[in-house]
């Protein structure tokens, strides 16, 4: 793969906004992390305008869920109002059939050549697991919101036995781009469509001189026969996959070496969960194509809220006690531990944007061999709230049962022998 060296015919240069998994609503009812999906949201809008994009490549998974609330839905629709309505000319021309690329839309058209829309940054998306469609009619938030005129909703899929993908089409000077999208579908599903060639990439009259980009929602990571999509189910006229769904962010471009294109994963915009893969600095990317060439410049969110995950054993901590004072002690070495080492992580993580929150989430993974070791962990954390947001979980007890597990095989062994032993005598007896 080629990259841009130089800044060259800028006329022919596509800027492009890359973020996936923004979970707008994610934990909006809690008072203390519930709007940080909205501000991180804001400020991916806000380098868009200041970068002064050609338009958004949204990854799947805009909303945390496919109803989401009123209230969700009315900042979402509040913030792409702001962003993207203006007067800014727009030098991409869209070459594609928009009734082809839209025609699940009640509205079969680029919302940017509508004449009764006054568009500045184009957003495009398909959906992914979260806000996929449900329900009667199968709708989905992002059918609203495109039918609203401030998305360009991409990829749903109409029919779940034969997937037929027709790209989005553009070009800028002598620049020409081919987007197609593939909205979540069950993995075990699509795995088995790949298999049986059933999804069919429509290739256009000159792809080989496209920069041709893949955006899917899918899992990456290999979690069980047919629950992942291979790389390799992936067509090799590709240029550039990027890959929604997995929230750890792998920004940096990696490239397949047997079918040719690079794999960009961002990762999502907010924590939706207390992970070890949730805990890395997130990323958004701009991603400038030109001819079969690109270059991707990362930027880093800095209204993310500090998250710390850590795993620790408690045996490695060699606390020699009392089984009876031990719990206590417990307790009394893991706020030390959180408060000492933890949160002087925490520190590290503050960006000085006046937006990013303060509070920081903490995930402390322990692992313990007795039951005397055991404690309340939701209590336990109460005695936190001046220090972190998660209030409630900042401390995971696990069982450790790797030794557990090593004298339980050696005795399943060695009753299994005896049953034969049992067989044997009653066979010959």
């Amino acid at each position: 793969m080629d990259f841009i060296h130089s800044a060259g015919d800028e006329d022919s240069i596509f800027k492009i906004m890359i973020a996936t998994d923004i979970h707008l609503g994610v934990n909006e009812k809690n008072g203390i992390i519930g709007n940080d999906s909205f501000v991180t949201f804001e400020e991916i809008l806000k380098i868009s305008r200041d970068q002064e994009v050609d338009f958004i490549l949204l990854g799947g998974d805009l909303f945390h869920e496919n109803i989401p609330s009123t209230q969700c839905l009315h900042k979402c629709l509040s913030l792409l109002r702001k962003y993207t309505m203006g007067d800014k000319p727009i030098t991409v021309s869209f070459d594609s059939n928009p009734e082809e690329n839209f025609k699940h839309c009640d509205h079969k058209v680029v919302n940017y050549l509508d004449p009764n829309l006054n568009i500045s940054i184009p957003v495009y998306s398909i959906h992914g697991n979260h806000d996929d469609p449900a329900g009667f009619g199968r709708m989905s938030a992002l059918d609203i919101v495109s039918t609203s005129g401030l998305i360009n909703y991409f990829g749903k899929w109409t029919d779940l036995n034969n997937i037929s993908l027709k790209p989005l089409l553009m070009s800028k000077g002598s620049s020409n781009l081919a987007i197609y999208g593939l909205s979540n579908i069950k993995d075990e599903r699509l795995h088995r469509l790949f298999a049986s060639k059933n999804v069919n990439f429509e290739a256009t009259a000159n792809h080989a001189n496209r920069f041709n980009i893949l955006v899917l929602h899918q899992n990456r990571a290999d979690r069980g026969a047919k629950r992942y999509i291979p790389e390799d189910f992936i067509p090799d006229f590709f240029d550039f996959v990027f890959w929604g769904h997995e929230h750890e962010c792998r920004i940096d471009p990696e490239p397949n070496m047997k079918k040719g294109f690079v794999v960009v994963q961002p990762g999502s915009s907010v924590a939706t969960s207390l992970c070890d893969g949730e805990s890395v600095e997130k990323y958004v990317g701009i991603l400038k194509i030109q001819d079969k060439k690109f270059d991707l410049q990362k930027i880093k969110l800095q209204t993310v809220r500090p998250f710390v995950f850590e795993t620790a054993k408690l045996a490695d901590w060699n606390m020699k006690l009392p089984t009876n004072k031990m719990n206590e002690a417990v307790q009394d070495y893991v706020a030390k531990y959180i408060k000492n080492k933890m949160l002087s992580k925490v520190r590290e993580q503050f960006t000085g944007h006046p937006d990013q929150p303060t509070l920081p989430l903490i995930r402390l993974r322990l692992e313990y061999t007795e039951d005397y070791e055991e404690f309340n962990t939701k209590r336990f954390s109460q005695s936190l709230s001046k220090y972190v947001a998660n209030v409630d979980d900042a401390v995971l007890l696990k069982r450790d049962t790797s030794n557990i597990k090593r004298k339980r095989k050696g005795t399943e062994y060695f009753d299994l022998l005896d049953v034969r032993s049992v067989l044997v005598t009653l066979v010959y007896s």
